[in-house]
């Protein structure tokens, strides 16, 4: 991008939004609505619905939602793959000062139980079916009568359940969720308008689930405050311009589809167009047919994108911009992106759920190398950074994992996080919440890195012992515990491998129970059963236990369990070759 074009950009948009003003997402999109109503906001391969469909949508939504008894401060769980009505749900739950708890849709039975149980939420919205998964029967298993009762007595707190049909046009049962529109009928507009202008900033608007080291999954709670000013940053790093219009298959689950796409692009009036299913020939179509300026994709989507644009056969004129982000990516994926695709700018980042989206990332103009060795660095935020912290919304250090001491530039040690983009804390988990931050106020990431003179980032590993597969975090204790629930297996222990297409995969150590023999292919179905696809173990290796390599504590060195897996894996390949 033209440095000239980059500045010219970021000043329309420090002469839109100075001086910043704290804004729920609600609020912002009704100005954005109010400006540019007939833009398209959410492209589908069914229909384009402008701002002013969204907008005529999302207030009926939320007029049914309080009429149904959710009120500021409740708890709304949507279970919910990418499509349109995911971005009216989040809206309209924001409209009305409720908080949205957006569950990962590949959730079994006891992780979803644990999420809704978790996060007090009130109202559940999902699906009756989708790439093969039953919800119904999920739903059955968790809360017996939940069309009748709600939560019943297995989840008290849920008090409504509502159903998007997938595959047809109603759901095989339960309450549809046209429901909720029809139950807000008599409530007027301007009712819920100003319901909307009342709600805080600085309010809770999401809780997002990620693993922790317990083993259960922990809610990160978000602020409409950090929502936006995060937004806004990645608008303004990534220099949008008017009418931005983003493609994604991200799920929105994710602060990565939420925040870097849904929510950013509203600050220039911009669209997206989010894929329920990632298709790489049908991302490739889009860009053409909705005039995409910019793909978001984790490596493993930019792998298969990149194979699927090869032979040149689609028209990708309008793509000028790749932000590929989540796991690392091999030094030549970056220069396959310029030859294969086109694109005149490309971007990688760095961020968690914690810091509410990315806070680190490369910037326009960066030399190739950048993308290659390093994740960014501290993103400008313009008109929403904070002043005291040089117009960002947050700054990292690194600090010594055994004393806290601060690090110089290029030593390795713990990344920690500061700024209005960081999460407040774990929702009901205190005892996490104070873990996570040092004495004087940084939040840990958990990460290992440094920092060089300039202020890029390098990841050089977890302290964590957490894995991503596919650019899904996965925690291994969660696994474990399924494992030995198991009659035949005494213990095991789980460590992520790197694999080629999803960054990394599970690979379950298992010592068999006393005279029990385990067969892999049954362990791995058994644990499909149990756990979302992305955390089944890709791999089980039954060993005794006298093999497991310990430290003077009887502690696991799951880093030796890492080497030797690799070693094993690799003689494998070899062997049938």
């Amino acid at each position: 991008m033209n440095p000239d074009t980059t500045t010219e950009r970021r000043l329309a948009l420090e002469q839109r939004y100075a001086p910043w003003r704290p804004r729920t997402t609600a609020q912002l999109f009704d100005e954005v609505a109010a400006e540019y109503p007939e833009r398209p906001f959410v492209l589908t391969d069914d229909r384009a619905y402008t701002y002013a469909d969204m907008h005529r949508w999302t207030l009926r939504l939320a007029a049914g939602l309080m009429a149904v008894g959710v009120r500021p401060g409740d708890h709304v769980a949507v279970d919910m793959a990418n499509f349109a009505d995911f971005i009216a749900l989040k809206l309209a739950i924001a409209r009305i000062g409720a908080v949205s708890v957006a569950v990962n849709y590949l959730l079994r039975h006891e992780e979803l139980a644990y999420v809704l149980r978790q996060s007090d939420a009130s109202v559940l919205i999902t699906m009756d079916e989708f790439r093969g998964l039953d919800y119904l029967d999920c739903l059955d298993r968790i809360a017996p009568g939940w069309e009748d009762n709600g939560g019943g007595e297995a989840l008290p707190r849920l008090r409504h359940v509502f159903v998007r049909a997938v595959t047809s046009d109603l759901p095989r049962r339960g309450a549809p969720l046209s429901c909720i529109e029809a139950a807000g009928a008599s409530i007027p507009d301007e009712q819920v308008l100003m319901v909307t202008r009342g709600v805080g900033a600085r309010t809770v608007s999401d809780i997002l689930y990620t693993s922790g080291t317990t083993g259960k999954p922990k809610g990160v709670m978000l602020v409409h405050d950090a929502v936006t000013r995060t937004a806004y940053s990645s608008a303004y790093t990534r220099a949008f311009q008017d009418g931005r219009r983003i493609g994604y298959a991200l799920p929105m689950y994710h602060v990565f589809g939420y925040i870097e796409a849904m929510v950013a692009a509203m600050f220039v009036g911009g669209a997206v167009a989010p894929q329920v299913t990632f298709d790489p020939a049908a991302m490739l179509a889009s860009v053409s047919r909705h005039d995409i300026d910019e793909l978001i994709c984790v490596p493993t989507m930019t792998s298969r994108l990149l194979d699927a644009a090869a032979d040149g056969t689609y028209d990708l004129s309008p793509l000028s911009t790749m932000f590929s982000s989540g796991t690392a990516h091999s030094p030549e994926m970056w220069q396959r992106m310029l030859d294969v695709l086109g694109v005149e700018e490309l971007f990688t980042a760095y961020g968690q759920s914690e810091t509410t989206a990315s806070t680190m990332c490369t910037l326009p103009g960066d030399a190739l190398i950048r993308f290659q060795t390093t994740n960014g660095t501290v993103k400008p935020a313009g008109a929403a950074g904070d002043p005291g912290l040089g117009a960002a919304v947050a700054v990292y250090k690194v600090i010594a994992t055994d004393t806290g001491a601060d690090l110089p530039v290029g030593e390795i040690g713990e990344l920690v996080v500061r700024g209005p983009a960081v999460t407040p804390g774990y929702y009901n988990k205190p005892a996490e919440t104070a873990a996570l931050f040092t004495a004087d106020g940084w939040m840990r990431t958990g990460d290992l890195g440094r920092l060089d003179a300039d202020g890029y980032l390098t990841l050089t590993g977890r302290i964590k012992e957490s894995y991503r597969c596919g650019g899904e975090l996965v925690l291994p204790s969660e696994i474990e515990a399924v494992l030995n629930r198991h009659e035949a297996v005494k213990v095991a222990h789980v460590v992520g491998v790197p694999h080629e297409r999803m960054g990394e995969v599970g690979c379950a150590f298992v010592v068999p129970a006393d005279g029990a023999s385990i067969q892999e292919d049954e362990l791995i179905a058994y644990c499909s059963d149990l756990l979302a696809r992305f955390k089944v173990p890709a791999h089980v290796l039954v060993v005794a236990e006298h093999e497991l390599p310990v430290t003077v504590t009887g502690r696991v060195q799951k880093f030796r369990l890492v080497q030797r897996a690799t070693q094993v894996l690799a003689q494998r390949v070899e062997t049938v070759r």
